[in-house]
């Protein structure tokens, strides 16, 4: 059974998550595990989103390889450990109909996210996307799913078209608008990179937000995504990249016998530190 007091924090997370996307431009930083997430939350970030590539990693998956039941267990733990609220990245469902998404998202939203993302992707190699009419309806059951537990959780609607190979903008905006009207509170096409594509997009499904990613080095800054209207900005997997990217380059020095990429390493006094004060505030 869910306490009261749970069930209030979880509607001020989703209040707070909500209010977030009236006005401005935040970012939502996507942490791995608890220590990640505690870490992003003591640099004062208002908000977090799970990236199911980075999670997948630190379990020795790929991308999309984890269980439902995997993803949930993760989400449940990313909530209880942090005063922040969580945006979860739930893939394309994990249902293979309607009905199927609806379960999911509903035992999605008892874990306590605030939001959570529904892609098109299809995962079928020969046709990457599903048809507009089918991913319209996998949105639809998934925002009545919402609905019926109170309509706090924020949905987001995917349009996949540009990292699986089809950076159609023409069809990218289509299916943007087809899910805003069929419920998507807050619209998202990963790969999108250009301010010319970036606007646009913003543009046709105004009013409601956009979630731009940049997860590669790039000369935009918040500041500049702000301008073009975008009001979250989200980095999926960069940081767990990263984090690998010098776990990597120590690792290999180690197998050659050097210890010289230790000096970039961090403090272990420091890392203590942290998490003691973290734990002590939740």
């Amino acid at each position: 059974m869910t306490s009261r007091s749970t069930t209030n924090s979880t509607s001020a997370k989703s209040r707070a998550f909500r209010q977030l996307h009236e006005s401005g431009c935040f970012i939502l930083a996507n942490p791995w595990d608890v220590g990640s997430a505690l870490f992003l939350q003591s640099l004062g970030f208002k908000a977090l989103a799970t990236s199911s590539a980075g999670f997948a990693w630190s379990r020795g998956h790929a991308d999309g390889a984890l269980t439902r039941e995997q993803v949930l267990a993760h989400l449940k733990e990313l909530v209880r450990a942090t005063a922040l609220p969580v945006n979860a990245d739930f893939e394309s469902g994990f249902g293979r109909d309607p009905a199927g998404v609806a379960e999911s998202v509903q035992l999605a939203v008892e874990t306590g996210v605030a939001g959570l993302s529904i892609e098109d992707r299809s995962d079928d190699a020969s046709n990457p996307i599903f048809d507009l009419e089918t991913a319209v309806q996998r949105l639809r059951a998934a925002r009545a799913a919402i609905d019926r537990t109170g309509g706090e959780t924020m949905l987001v609607g995917r349009a996949e078209n540009f990292i699986t190979g089809r950076p159609d903008l023409a069809d990218t905006i289509l299916r943007l608008k087809a899910y805003a009207e069929a419920g998507a509170d807050c619209l998202y096409a990963p790969g999108i990179r250009t301010r010319e594509e970036i606007a646009a997009v913003v543009e046709a499904v105004a009013p409601k937000p956009v979630n731009v990613l940049i997860g590669w080095a790039s000369d935009l800054t918040l500041d500049d995504l702000g301008a073009l209207g975008v009001r979250r900005v989200s980095v999926g997997g960069a940081l767990a990249r990263a984090a690998w990217g010098g776990l990597l380059r120590a690792a290999q020095s180690l197998a050659e016998g050097r210890f010289d990429e230790f000096a970039a390493a961090a403090s272990g006094q420091e890392l203590n530190a942290l998490f003691s004060q973290q734990r002590s505030q939740s």
